[in-house]
């Protein structure tokens, strides 16, 4: 799944990925585009779904007048095949890199680099330590 999404693609499928009923309704979305400040006019959804079924993310079944859409890949799957891609381009898959980036760029708080350091030991101790590419 190597797909991007584009930034209003990404918007509706974080909608549908949060929503805890199985099936989204358009009127659903709709609400919450506006909730969120990202209002957009009916035809354009329907656009964006469109794009989002043909790319493979969403699914939608047809019950009257009105479309169910159901996602076909999860947030975790998407968010895995994106890190991926940008370890891929950016440093050449390399997750040492990323990671050293993250340390010595200052771009951790004190909080987080303890958290990190616990997840590697963690995955070190059930023995999936990351592993170098």
């Amino acid at each position: 799944m190597g797909q991007q999404l584009s930034e209003a693609e990404l918007e509706i499928m974080k909608i549908i990925w949060e929503n805890p009923k199985e099936v989204t309704l358009f009127p659903y979305i709709m609400d919450e585009l506006e909730t969120r400040g990202r209002p957009c006019q009916k035809n354009t959804l329907i656009v964006l779904l469109s794009r989002l079924m043909n790319k493979g993310f969403l699914s939608a079944r047809k019950i009257g007048r009105r479309n169910e859409y159901s996602t076909l890949i999860s947030e975790k799957d998407y968010q895995t095949a994106q890190t991926r891609n940008f370890l891929d381009k950016i440093y050449e898959g390399s997750v040492r890199g990323l990671v050293s980036n993250l340390i010595t760029g200052d771009l951790l708080t004190d909080e987080e680099y303890e958290e990190l350091k616990t997840l590697l030991e963690k995955g070190k101790a059930e023995g999936k330590g990351i592993r170098e590419s």
